[in-house]
């Protein structure tokens, strides 16, 4: 069973925010720790710190949902790099090189000239990748996330479902009514509600 100590250090603080930062729930995160959800719970409300970093780490990634969900709903614009992978002009590879060689040599005297050679050879590509061009792209935004959105934020005017309220009294002696029968109660209360005879 994994002590309590070893996840109130710097690394293991930064441990459980990380899970909880991937989305992971409790009873994942009391896995990963080697204990139950009930140790966690407890160690939760016995250690603030504990209880603050699990916090911090859901509330970067609800943040980040949010954000993402705020740009697909408003859309937005997007850039695409082209590139190609070239090769160095002996120039170039010769000057990054000498470069690299100085810079070991003074950080490393005691190296030998092979080690010098080797670090340089390993260090220094030979390639590059050169950006040709970029495109921008306009995202439009996602009915979906709008719907989502609005059902959310203003769900008294945007839900599916409206709520009516009745008053009166229900005569269940309508079951049975064919719906022309029904509409010709209907139309008698109307009549009946405002004053007027039926049709």
């Amino acid at each position: 069973m994994a002590k309590y100590t070893k996840w109130l250090t710097k690394e293991g603080l930064l441990k459980l925010e990380g899970w909880a930062r991937d989305g992971l729930t409790d009873d994942q995160i009391a896995r990963n720790a080697g204990i139950n959800r009930t140790t966690l719970y407890a160690w939760k409300k016995k250690y603030s710190d504990i209880s603050d970093t699990l916090k911090k780490g859901k509330e970067v990634v609800d943040r980040q949902v949010e954000n993402a969900l705020f740009k697909r709903a408003t859309g937005y614009v997007t850039t695409d790099h082209q590139y190609k992978v070239v090769d160095l002009d002996d120039n170039v590879l010769w000057a990054r090189r000498n470069k690299a060689k100085n810079e070991f040599k003074l950080s490393h005297p005691e190296a030998t000239d092979d080690d010098i050679k080797e670090y340089v050879y390993e260090h220094v590509p030979t390639r590059e990748r050169i950006e040709l061009y970029q495109n921008e792209h306009t995202v439009p935004p996602d009915s979906t996330a709008v719907i989502f959105w609005l059902k959310n934020r203003k769900p008294n005017e945007w839900r599916d479902k409206r709520e009516i309220g009745l008053s009166g009294r229900v005569d269940s002696s309508f079951d049975n009514l064919g719906t022309d029968e029904l509409i010709k109660h209907l139309e008698k209360l109307e009549g009946d509600k405002d004053g007027l005879e039926p049709k």
